[in-house]
C-alpha cells in the first residue's frame, strides 16, 4: 500500500485515480463492489443453533431435563414427553423473542449509520459513510467525524482531534505538504484518519483508504469490541428477578417437604412431587422477561423512528418517561429554519424585500417604490458582502446554513449571484463563524485591492466598526450613529427578525482584518414558527414538562417568537448576564428563567447543571461540535439530524431526523408509553404466577390429597400459553389517552409501588381461591385417581388459565376501569387470546394430548362454571381500581 502521506496532492489523486471533481457514480459503485463497505468488520454472531442451545442452560431448564430424565428411569415416559416438548417449544419462542428483538436493534443501528459530504461527478452529495470508497473527495468541517482515511488537498484552518487513534490531547494543526516516508501516524499533518474529528476549520481531502484498511481499522482487527447496554429498568428487573427467584424457590422446596409428608415417599410419589416442585419454579420465575422488556423497548424506538426520533441509547427511552425540562434550540427547533430576508436597514433608511423561502423570485422597495441598486449608495456593497461572506449554495433548493441561503437568495432578487462574484472577487481568506465569534469574515482579491467582508450578530460587528458607509461615502461613526443602529435593531427584534450586521474595507499589508470596520447597514430575516409547535407547548404544559428557549438570537427576537409559540412568561437572561451569575445564584433563578437569549454553547453545560442539582431530568437540543458536552451532560441528549454535527449525534441519546420541537414531545409520549406497557406486563406476568404459586402451595397444605389440584405438565403448559403471546401483546398495548396528562414519573420511580403490589396480591390471591374452589366444587370427597379427580384437575386447570386471560385484560391499566380503556383497542392481544384458547382447547378435547396432560372433555355447563369463576378476577381488580381512585381523590 502507498505511503499516501509521503506524496504531493496530484501524486496522490493520479495512484487513486481520481480528481479534484470527484469519481464517477459508476466508478464509485465499482469500487464498493470490490472493496466492500467502508465499515469496521464486527465480531460474528452467534449461529441460530447457538442461541437455540443457549434457551437450555438456564439453571431452572437444565433442572426440568433432569427431572424428564427421572421420568424417563421411574416409568413416566408420558411425562417426560410432553415436559421435554414444553422444554423445547419454551426454548424456540426465547429464540424467536431474542432473534426479533435482535433484528429490531439492527434496524435502528442503520438509521442512524453516520452521513459525510462528497464530491461526485462535480456536485457535493450527502451519503452514508458505509459507502465512501478510495479516490473519493470529501469536504470536512468543524465537528464532523472523519469517515476514512484520507490525504488532505485543500485546508483552511484545519485542526483534528487525533486522541482517539494517537493519545495526543491537543488538536493537531493539519496543512497539505507532504511528509517524509515512515513518518509516524501523529506525525503525518496532511493526512486525516477515520475516527478523529475536526474540530476547527475545513478541508477537501481524498479518501486513500476504508473499512478495515484504515488505520482504526487495524486497531480493531486487534481488539474487537462489542457493547452490550442494559437498561437500567433491566438491572433493577434482574435484582427482582434474583429475589423472586430466591422466593419462589423457597416456596417450591416447602411444596416439596410438604408433598412428601402428605403424600408418602414411595419413588413415585417423591418423582411426583420432584416434578411439580420444578415445574412450578420454572412457571413462576418469569426468566423470559429481560428477552420481553428489549422487544418492548425495540419496537418503541422503531415507533418513534417513524415520527422522526431516533433513540440511539435503549436508556433513553425509558428516561423520557420522566423528562421534565425541555431546553430548546429556537432556530429550526421551534422555527422553520426557512430564512427569508424581509428587510434591511442602510444609510438611515428602511427598505422592504419582497418573496418567500428560498425562491429568488422578489424585490426591494422603499414603500411602495422599488429601488435599484445604484440608486441608494452602498446597496449593492450590503448585498455583496452578504453573498461572498458566504459558504452557502443555491443548487439543489439550497445547500448550507439557511441564514447563508437566505442571504444569496437576497442577492440573487438584485442579479447578484455567488459565482459571477467570486470570479472577479477571489477568496484569499476566511476567519470562520462559531457561535462564540458570532461573526464571520472573508478577505477576497478585488484587482489589486484586498477586501474584507464580515456579517454576524449585529451588535459585534458595530463593536468592530470606527467608521460607518453614508451616501456612499465612509465617514466616521458616531454616538448617534451607533444609538440609531441599536434602536433599529431593536425594531426588527421586537418584529421577531434576526438581524445580521454587515460591514467592510480595504486593507492594507499588516492591517488586522477583524479591526476598524466600515459599518454597512442591517438585514433583518424572519424564519417563521411551525405550526405544530403551539400545540406541542400545550400538550407539555399540561404533561407538566417546563420548557426553555436557548438562543443565541437577540433576546427580544427570542422573546417575540417565544410570544408567537405561546411559551409561557417568565424571566429572560442573556448571555452576558449568565456570566456574572455564581452557580448558585444559576441554580436559584434557572426554574423562572423561559429564554436564555444570545447564549454560548458552554452556557448550556451550566444551565444543565444548574436544572440536575435542582432534581430535574433534563433533555438539551444541540446541533453545533460545542453542544457535544451539553448533550452528554444531560439526561436526554438531543441532536439535529439536519443541521447537527456528526459530533454532536455521537454524544446525543436521540437524533431527530427533522429537527422539530413537536418530534420531542413526540418521542416523551413514546417514552412514557413504552413504559407504561412494560409496566403492564411484568404486572401481568407476576400476578399470574404469584395465583399459580399460591394455589399449588395452598392446596398441597389445605386438601387431603396424595396429589397436587394441578399435574406438572399443565403448570409448565400455562408458563407456556399465557406467558407468551398474552405478554408479549401488552408489550404493545396502545397508548393510554391520559399519558401526556400525567405529571413526569420521578426518576426514582419503583416499578413495585404499593398500588402494584396491592394489586399483585390481590389477584394472586382470587385466582388461587377461584381456582381451589373450583377443584372443590368438582372433588368434595377428595377422591385420588379416578374420573371424578381428573374431571376436577381439568376444570382446575382450565379456570386457572382462563383466570390468566381475563387477568391480561385488567392489566391495560392500573387505575381506570376497563370499561373506559376498552376491551377491543388491542388487536394483538385479542389476536393472541384467541390463539392461547384455541392451544388450550386443544390439550382438552385432543386425544392423545388430553391424555398426555390429564384432561377430560368439558361440557357446556362446564365453561359457563369455567367462565364465571375466572371472571370473578375481572369484578375484584375493577372494585379495587374504583377503591384506589376514591381514595387518591
Amino acid at each position: 500500500m502507498s505511503e499516501f502521506h509521503a506524496l504531493d496532492a496530484k501524486e496522490v489523486l493520479s495512484e487513486l485515480k481520481s480528481g479534484y471533481y470527484g469519481l464517477s457514480d459508476e466508478e464509485a459503485e465499482r469500487r464498493l463492489i470490490d472493496g466492500g463497505p467502508n465499515e469496521l468488520k464486527k465480531e460474528k454472531k452467534e449461529s441460530l443453533l447457538g442461541q437455540f442451545i443457549n434457551q437450555f442452560k438456564d439453571f431452572l431448564i437444565i433442572i426440568l431435563l433432569i427431572a424428564a430424565v427421572v421420568s424417563v428411569a421411574v416409568g413416566e415416559i408420558m411425562d417426560a414427553v410432553v415436559i421435554l416438548a414444553i422444554v423445547v417449544i419454551n426454548a424456540i419462542i426465547g429464540l424467536v423473542q431474542n432473534y426479533r428483538a435482535e433484528k429490531s436493534l439492527d434496524a435502528l443501528k442503520k438509521m442512524i449509520s453516520p452521513t459525510a459530504r462528497v464530491v461526485r461527478q462535480s456536485k457535493e452529495i450527502k451519503m452514508p459513510t458505509s459507502e465512501i470508497v478510495p479516490g473519493d473527495i470529501i469536504l470536512l468541517e468543524a465537528g464532523d467525524k472523519v469517515p476514512a482515511d484520507a490525504r488532505l488537498l485543500e485546508v483552511l484552518e484545519l485542526r483534528a482531534d487525533e486522541a482517539a487513534l494517537t493519545g495526543e490531547s491537543v488538536p493537531v494543526e493539519k496543512n497539505i505538504k507532504k511528509v517524509e516516508k515512515g513518518m509516524d501516524v501523529a506525525d503525518r499533518t496532511d493526512m486525516v484518519y477515520s475516527g478523529t474529528v475536526i474540530v476547527y476549520g475545513k478541508a477537501r481531502a481524498v479518501v486513500t483508504t476504508t473499512g478495515m484498511d484504515t488505520e482504526l481499522g487495524k486497531i480493531a482487527s486487534m481488539v474487537q469490541e462489542t457493547e452490550k447496554e442494559e437498561t437500567p429498568l433491566q438491572k433493577r428487573l434482574e435484582i427482582v428477578g434474583k429475589q423472586l427467584g430466591i422466593m419462589v424457590l423457597g416456596i417450591c422446596a416447602l411444596v416439596f417437604i410438604i408433598g412428601i409428608i402428605r403424600v408418602g415417599s414411595t419413588p413415585e410419589h417423591v418423582t411426583f412431587m420432584f416434578l411439580a416442585a420444578v415445574s412450578l419454579a420454572v412457571a413462576a420465575i418469569p426468566e423470559g422477561l429481560p428477552a420481553v422488556v428489549t422487544m418492548a423497548l425495540a419496537l418503541g424506538m422503531q415507533r418513534m423512528a417513524k415520527r422522526h426520533a431516533i433513540v440511539r441509547k435503549l436508556p433513553a427511552v425509558e428516561t423520557l418517561g420522566s423528562c421534565d425540562v425541555i431546553c430548546s434550540d429556537k432556530t429550526g427547533t421551534f422555527t422553520k429554519n426557512e430564512m427569508t430576508v424581509k428587510s434591511l436597514y442602510i444609510d438611515g433608511r428602511e427598505l422592504s424585500v419582497s418573496g418567500s423561502g428560498y425562491e429568488t423570485e422578489g424585490r426591494i422597495s422603499n414603500g411602495k417604490k422599488e429601488v435599484k441598486l445604484n440608486e441608494i449608495g452602498g446597496l449593492e456593497i450590503l448585498l455583496k458582502a452578504g453573498v461572498l461572506c458566504n459558504n452557502a449554495s443555491l443548487e439543489s433548493g439550497g445547500m448550507g446554513d439557511p441564514t447563508e441561503i437566505a442571504l444569496l437568495v437576497l442577492g440573487a432578487k438584485a442579479d447578484l449571484y455567488k459565482d459571477g462574484l467570486e470570479a472577479e472577487n477571489q477568496r484569499i481568506e476566511e476567519v470562520q463563524f462559531d457561535s462564540e465569534r458570532k461573526r464571520m469574515s472573508t478577505v477576497n482579491k478585488e484587482g489589486t485591492k484586498r477586501v474584507v467582508y464580515m456579517k454576524g450578530a449585529a451588535e459585534v460587528v458595530l463593536a468592530l466598526c470606527s467608521s460607518i458607509l453614508k451616501d456612499g461615502k465612509v465617514v466616521k461613526l458616531t454616538d448617534a450613529d451607533k444609538r440609531a443602529i441599536s434602536n433599529e435593531t431593536c425594531t426588527m427584534a421586537e418584529n421577531a427578525l434576526r438581524v445580521l450586521g454587515i460591514a467592510y474595507k480595504e486593507l492594507t499589508e499588516s492591517e488586522d482584518v477583524e479591526k476598524d470596520l466600515v459599518f454597512v447597514g442591517l438585514i433583518g430575516m424572519i424564519d417563521p414558527p411551525r405550526e405544530e409547535v403551539r400545540e406541542a407547548i400545550k400538550v407539555c404544559k399540561v404533561a407538566g414538562i417546563d420548557i426553555k428557549m436557548v438562543t443565541g438570537d437577540h433576546a427580544i427576537t427570542a422573546r417575540a417568537i417565544a410570544k408567537d409559540i405561546g411559551l409561557p412568561s417568565g424571566d429572560i437572561v442573556t448571555g452576558e448576564e449568565l456570566e456574572r451569575m455564581s452557580d448558585e445564584d444559576l441554580r436559584k433563578r434557572v426554574e423562572g428563567i423561559t429564554i436564555f437569549a444570545r447564549v454560548n454553547p458552554e452556557h448550556k453545560l451550566r444551565i444543565v447543571d444548574a436544572l440536575k442539582s435542582n432534581g430535574h431530568i433534563v433533555a438539551m437540543t444541540g446541533d453545533g461540535v460545542n453542544d457535544a458536552p451539553a448533550l452528554k451532560k444531560a439526561d436526554i441528549g438531543i441532536a439535529m439530524g439536519i443541521t447537527g454535527t456528526e459530533v454532536t449525534k455521537e454524544a446525543s441519546s436521540m437524533v431527530l431526523t427533522d429537527d422539530n420541537f413537536a418530534t420531542i414531545v413526540s418521542a416523551v409520549e413514546e417514552g412514557r408509553g413504552i413504559y407504561d406497557n412494560i409496566k403492564k406486563f411484568i404486572m401481568f406476568l407476576l400476578s399470574c404466577n404469584i395465583g399459580e404459586v399460591l394455589a399449588i402451595f395452598l392446596g398441597i397444605l389445605i386438601f387431603p390429597i396424595k396429589e397436587t389440584i394441578l399435574i406438572p405438565v399443565q403448570i409448565l403448559w400455562m408458563n407456556l400459553v399465557t406467558d407468551g403471546a398474552p405478554a408479549l401483546a401488552l408489550g404493545v398495548d396502545p397508548m393510554s389517552g391520559d399519558v401526556m396528562k400525567r405529571l413526569p414519573r420521578p426518576a426514582n420511580d419503583r416499578i413495585f409501588s404499593g398500588l402494584i403490589l396491592r394489586n399483585l396480591l390481590l389477584v394472586g390471591f382470587v385466582i388461587a381461591i377461584g381456582t381451589l374452589g373450583v377443584y372443590y366444587m368438582y372433588n368434595p370427597g377428595f377422591e385420588g385417581g379416578t374420573e371424578t379427580a381428573l374431571k376436577a384437575g381439568t376444570m382446575a386447570f382450565t379456570t386457572m388459565v382462563m383466570f390468566e386471560f381475563v387477568n391480561a385484560f385488567n392489566c391495560r391499566s392500573e387505575t381506570e376501569s376497563l370499561f373506559k380503556v376498552g376491551f377491543l383497542k388491542n388487536r394483538w392481544l385479542l389476536i393472541a387470546i384467541a390463539a392461547s384458547m384455541v392451544m388450550q382447547m386443544t390439550v382438552i378435547y385432543v386425544q392423545p394430548l388430553a391424555k398426555a396432560f390429564g384432561t377430560v372433555p368439558l361440557n357446556l355447563e362446564d365453561w359457563a362454571v369455567v367462565v364465571l369463576v375466572s371472571l370473578s378476577v375481572f369484578v375484584a381488580v375493577e372494585l379495587f381500581k374504583l377503591f384506589e381512585r376514591r381514595r387518591k381523590n
